[in-house]
């Protein structure tokens, strides 16, 4: 069976060529959405009278047994056919003969391939929208069950303020949903059909485009056939909701690296997701979650490659765009993995609340004396100065802000009263935190009985 364009050429195409030009190596991945598109449009053939009837039965059995090959790793893919679709088609033509070759009418590579990718794309940004769904779901249980656990929050990895546990988990879950909403834009972004749109110009047969999109699931046309083929948008869009997404399970990896390691001993994480090491028997390592945060440089990588790839190609089609499917196929394979290995991880989980709580104290407190002189008159800007000479003394003294007298605090400010004294508890600077999305048990709560609301928990 000869190449589909030999006839404009008077040599036969270099092995070499055809090794560095093929694709079917890795996008032999989008054959069953290639399939899918081949059936319906050999639909699109027989109402526009391109194929008969007779045909259009026979093509169709063809090509379901084809389907029927690929699903039971039976079909032998070529590299001298370059790539998922001529494959197919060549299968198709051993079958049932030279009526195979009309199923490629009114159609080009070029608005095939983008079909097949998009309808790939939905299929695999569900898999990502339910695990992170089931990763949410499961940090709303774990702040289910801190919730009167104290810890101490940080900026610039020092210690800030006191937060309830809870109040924590919550924040990566409202991170999560931020990236299912980008994942969701990206989804209607894939979801707009470029078949009928040919290799740039449009087709010049018949072709009910609209019937196309309604088979096929689509809930939109592309509507200039320069763009539907030229663009890979689509998927840039993807790759960048995975980085965003890989960048928060990053974050996460890294706190919870931290936490467990003996110098903070906040959480202890599961034997069954560390390993050891080869050298040293005592060691536990965080191996898992340090993939996680290596990994995320494959989810950048990624969309750097892509965008690096489309910032100089004219419009429309160039075969410079064969190169966005293994950063596509790279990117939802480790993000899926990441997710897969994470939600089990974090659920055998282990909160040293003693360790927690004792983070939460000392110079942590600080604020809330500030505040208390403010609540007495003193503008705020003083009273953050007051304080910080009295942490300054007591840093010298080697002291902490729990062991303070209260001669000690009216040494610095005659506003101080005993009621100061009952600030210097972890629980209770926590607690005064009531504003709107704030730390305080009431809001906590509140956060919580909405977060299992939209989980369904």
């Amino acid at each position: 069976m000869q190449k589909p364009w030999e006839g404009r050429f008077r040599e036969k195409t270099d092995e070499l060529v055809e090794e560095f030009t093929q694709s079917v190596s890795f996008d032999q991945r989008l054959a069953l959405q290639d399939i899918r598109q081949n059936l319906a449009h050999l639909k699109a053939l027989r109402m526009a009278g391109i194929v008969s009837e007779e045909e259009e039965k026979l093509l169709r059995k063809g090509l379901e047994e084809i389907e029927q090959e690929v699903k039971e790793n039976r079909m032998e893919f070529s590299k001298a056919w370059e790539d998922v679709h001529m494959n197919i088609e060549r299968r198709l033509i051993e079958k049932v003969g030279e009526v195979g070759g009309k199923i490629h009418t009114a159609r080009s590579r070029n608005d095939q391939v983008v079909t097949d990718e998009r309808l790939f794309i939905k299929e695999e940004l569900l898999k990502i929208l339910e695990g992170l769904r089931e990763l949410r779901r499961t940090l709303v249980l774990l702040a289910d069950k801190t919730v009167d656990v104290i810890v101490v929050s940080y900026t610039h990895l020092q210690r800030a303020q006191p937060i309830r546990l809870a109040h924590y988990f919550l924040a990566y879950r409202e991170a999560l949903l931020a990236d299912a909403m980008r994942f969701a834009h990206a989804y209607r972004l894939a979801d707009s059909l470029p078949l009928g749109s040919g290799a740039s110009a449009g087709v010049d047969f018949p072709i009910d485009r609209f019937f196309l999109a309604q088979e096929l699931g689509f809930r939109s046309l592309t509507r200039n056939s320069l763009y539907a083929v030229a663009e890979r948008d689509f998927i840039l869009e993807v790759l960048y909701a995975c980085a965003v997404c890989g960048m928060h399970l990053s974050r996460l990896s890294e706190d919870l690296i931290l936490w467990s390691s003996e110098e903070f001993g906040f959480v202890s994480l599961p034997d069954r997701f560390c390993t050891g090491s080869s050298i040293m028997p005592q060691k536990k390592n965080p191996d898992v979650l340090e993939l996680i945060r290596g990994k995320t440089g494959r989810l950048y990588g990624n969309l750097f490659a892509l965008l690096t790839v489309m910032k100089g190609l004219p419009y429309s089609y160039n075969r410079d765009l064969q190169e966005d499917k293994e950063p596509l196929f790279d990117s939802l394979d480790t993000l899926k993995s990441i997710l897969v290995v994470l939600k089990p991880l974090l659920e055998g989980l282990s909160i040293n609340s003693e360790k927690t709580y004792s983070s939460a104290g000392n110079f942590a407190l600080a604020t809330d004396l500030a505040n208390y002189l403010v609540l007495k008159g003193m503008p705020f800007r003083q009273a953050h100065k007051v304080v910080g000479s009295l942490v300054a003394q007591l840093l010298e003294k080697g002291k902490s802000l729990e062991e303070v007298s209260l001669e000690e605090l009216k040494a610095f400010s005659e506003l101080f009263e005993e009621d100061a004294l009952s600030l210097l508890k972890p629980e209770k600077v926590a607690e005064r935190r009531k504003s709107y999305g704030g730390t305080a048990k009431e809001q906590v709560l509140l956060q919580l009985e909405v977060a299992k609301r939209e989980e369904g928990l």
